[in-house]
């Protein structure tokens, strides 16, 4: 499942980082708390390593 948005991307490699011990989780904010809390470590994985070459910074979705 690709990231939709540049944001998302971002996001998801926040929370990845986090779920690997990398970062606090305190320290996640929004979305990549949420993603953190309900994604697997394979989820992100597969959204944190989508291009961010053109997509948008913030999808409509």
């Amino acid at each position: 499942m690709p990231a939709k948005s540049k944001a998302q991307q971002k996001a998801a490699g926040a929370a990845l980082s986090a779920k690997r011990g990398a970062t606090r989780k305190t320290s996640l904010q929004g979305a990549a708390r949420q993603m953190h809390d309900s994604m697997t470590e394979r989820q992100l994985e597969e959204l944190a390593a989508t291009s961010r070459k053109g997509k948008p910074e913030h999808s409509a979705d």
